[in-house]
């Protein structure tokens, strides 16, 4: 285990959790108690009896002081609005404050985390939790339970907030305020968000202190740890604005904090999931170190990320997680090439460095530059010597396809792309040459623009046009007779 690493995990644990249970801390001291809101649009009004005039619309999870009682009606203060009133009983929850409250508050949390929509509910009952149990449970593992339940439900509000976005859907406006003003719930408890642009739009993440939290627990299970891990390292949470030397930081750190976390005390679908994760994470700092010329380096990482990916046992994979193994795949194919060895038969291709970091590839008359990574070991010619295939990796987990073809007695370079859709991960590579110098096999994957698809092709060099094409290799015949022994057995298409 990383102990320095860990280290920056350990800060005292009511310090962190301060403005958790800060709204608590408020009441905390009020004799009739706190309730928690259990409904949303909630009227708080200005006498015991409904047609009193509303002073202020409640949301569920917010946290209020209990001052006294009548008839049905709780009368109760509301600090962050510095207002007061009645609220029906059938509408709160009363909590207790006390160390002796902290079980029944953390069996409520445990029900409530697994209920959809009952997100800020949940973060009100775990600031309860914080509030009410003593600095020695919160660093056992009941507060372990406690912090991770907080951390999961604030990255599955984020989560629920997102998916119109990724899925397209329109939302009413009533929808839009219930969500907003649960993560105003959500941020008085202390959790903070942040906004990461996609090409589909703005996804929301939550930061992860909680689950940071988590990872300094010594007595956390081996599952909260993991669901810890994974939640702090996902690609799709990464800031899309760094540096990529920042990135390569970032990547190593999400690295550092998967290493954490022991795969073999976990059941085989969580471990599949570890692995999967360290797969697409030491394939990006693969390609970040091939990126700025560290070889040796670039291919280390490469080794690890194939390692983890075999590692996986695709029979135990749980439903859920077929999207995830397919990018894992898609992250880690073009890996491979930094670890084998450049062919001795394509002595006349040159790879060499351009202007202003670029990489630039010529062979004849052709000439093409690049600031992604070119895969010299990738390179594969024709019996007949009139075309070339070559791996150029642009960005981290996409990776096209360069042909040069001899036309005209000239050579020229086109680019095959994974998907024709804005970047995001897939890959196109050679899978074959069929005898003749007229076709070549070519295997496509990408998720992009929020579609998945992966296709084997037959394609005339002339147009590059697909004369067949199947979702399943198994179908076409002339993959059946004519794929690349090599292409067979390293890449990780025909899983």
């Amino acid at each position: 285990m990383n102990r320095k690493l860990l280290s920056r995990f350990h800060v005292p644990l009511l310090m962190a959790l301060a403005t958790a249970a800060a709204l608590y801390s408020s009441c905390a001291g009020a004799a009739s108690g706190v309730a928690l809101v259990l409904q949303d649009q909630v009227a708080l009004r200005g006498a015991a009896r409904e047609s009193a005039p509303a002073q202020a619309q409640l949301w569920r999870g917010e946290a209020l002081e209990i001052r006294g009682e009548r008839l049905d009606y709780y009368q109760v203060y509301d600090y962050r609005r510095e207002r007061g009133g009645y609220v029906r009983k059938t509408q709160l929850m009363r909590t207790g404050t006390r160390p002796t409250d902290a079980a029944d508050l953390l069996a409520a949390l445990s029900l409530v985390r697994h209920q959809p929509g009952a997100e800020a509910l949940g973060l009100g009952l775990a600031a309860a939790y914080v509030q009410a149990a003593p600095a020695q449970t919160l660093a056992g593992a009941a507060g372990a339970q406690a912090l991770e339940a907080m951390g999961s439900l604030a990255e599955r509000l984020a989560d629920r907030v997102s998916t119109p976005v990724v899925e397209g859907q329109v939302l009413s406006k009533n929808a839009e305020a219930v969500r907003a003003a649960q993560l105003d719930v959500a941020a008085r408890y202390g959790l903070h968000f942040t906004s990461h642009e996609g090409v589909g739009g703005t996804r929301l993440c939550y930061e992860g202190e909680m689950f940071r939290r988590v990872m300094a627990i010594a007595a956390a299970a081996p599952e909260q740890r993991v669901r810890a891990a994974l939640a702090l390292t996902r690609p799709d949470c990464q800031p899309a604005e760094l540096h990529p030397r920042e990135r390569e930081q970032q990547d190593g750190w999400r690295a550092e904090v998967l290493e954490l976390v022991d795969g073999d005390s976990l059941p085989t679908h969580w471990k599949n999931r570890l692995l999967m994760r360290r797969a697409g994470v030491w394939s990006s700092l693969a390609f970040a170190r091939s990126r700025r010329g560290d070889a040796a380096a670039a291919k280390a990482a490469s080794e690890r990320a194939l390692a983890e990916f075999a590692a996986i046992k695709p029979a135990e994979l749980a439903e859920d997680d077929g999207a995830a193994y397919n990018d894992a795949a898609m992250r880690t194919n073009a890996q491979r090439w930094a670890v084998q060895p450049v062919s001795a038969t394509m002595a006349g291709l040159v790879v060499s460095v351009g202007a202003e970091g670029e990489t630039c590839v010529a062979y004849g008359n052709a000439r093409r530059c690049t600031w992604g990574q070119v895969w010299p070991a990738s390179a594969r010619i024709n019996r007949e010597g009139t075309a070339i295939a070559l791996a150029v990796q642009p960005l981290d987990g996409w990776t096209e396809l360069w042909l040069l073809r001899l036309d005209n007695k000239a050579w020229r370079i086109d680019v095959l792309p994974p998907a024709a859709a804005a970047p995001g991960l897939g890959y196109a590579e050679f899978a074959g040459w069929v005898p003749g110098g007229r076709q070549l096999l070519v295997a496509r994957e990408a998720r992009a623009e929020g579609r998945y698809k992966r296709s084997y092709e037959l394609l005339n060099l002339d147009g590059l046009a697909a004369e067949r094409q199947a979702g399943d290799a198994r179908l076409l015949g002339a993959f059946q007779r004519w794929q690349d022994r090599d292409w067979r057995r390293l890449s990780l298409s025909m899983r």
